[in-house]
């Protein structure tokens, strides 16, 4: 019983609990930036390129502008994630602890700061969990974008109902529980916003040092396996 329940507790980087937490978590970023934070999306690139299009076509520069910051505060998150991959064997842990960190400066950061400067760091932390678990299981997911996950899951169910592949039915399981955890954060973050402000990003961080925790304690016994199959 006591091996079972720590096995639980123990988040291994690729398992379908620490993604549906890390889905959780993009999820209530995006309602956080989008609430709070001008109605930007900043875990979302794709939505702020078509943005920035859309502006600089119908000549509305200024507002065009404002979409730039957090596309390359997003490419500069990834950087960060591969010089921490290269430099410290626990880089996961690292990852999350840098991400703890800047949600919870931002939450102390005064009203005056600038809403583009919150913007950058949620994008610049977005990119760093992207980058950093993108597996789940054995299978590349995105823990703040659905749009990949929600193909991953219409295929997958083709052939787990049509052609009864037992595989293929966990796939489609994990990946759904994957977009309904984004979802659940999303919803989390929309209450939350509009009842606490700028400062339920708390929430978000406080989620992550749980993270930080539990995965600690995944990495540090070689004998706990990595994934069970």
């Amino acid at each position: 019983m006591g091996n079972k329940t720590k096995n639980l507790l123990a988040l291994s980087p690729n398992s379908l609990i620490m993604g549906m937490i890390l889905a959780l978590v993009g999820g209530f970023l995006d309602a956080y930036t989008y609430i709070t934070r001008d109605a930007v999306f900043a875990t979302a690139q794709t939505g702020n390129m078509v943005l920035f299009a859309v502006r600089a076509a119908s000549t509305e520069y200024n507002g065009a502008i404002l979409n730039i910051p957090p596309f390359l505060a997003f490419i500069a998150g990834v950087l960060v994630a591969e010089y921490i991959k290269d430099k410290h064997t626990s880089h996961g842990r690292a990852v999350l602890l840098l991400e703890f960190a800047i949600l919870f400066i931002a939450g102390w950061l005064p009203a005056s700061v600038p809403n583009m400067l919150i913007t950058m760091c949620i994008a610049f932390v977005s990119s760093l969990q992207i980058a950093t678990f993108n597996k789940l299981e054995k299978w590349s997911y995105n823990s703040t974008i659905t749009t990949g996950n929600l193909r991953t899951a219409a295929q997958a169910s083709y052939t787990a109902f049509v052609k009864n592949d037992p595989e293929s039915m966990r796939k489609f399981k994990g990946f759904t529980a994957i977009i309904l955890s984004f979802i659940c954060g999303a919803l989390i973050g929309t209450f939350f916003c509009t009842y606490i402000g700028k400062t339920a990003i708390w929430i978000a961080a406080g989620i992550i040092l749980i993270t930080v925790i539990l995965y600690r304690r995944s990495k540090e016994n070689p004998k706990e396996p990595l994934e069970k199959s």
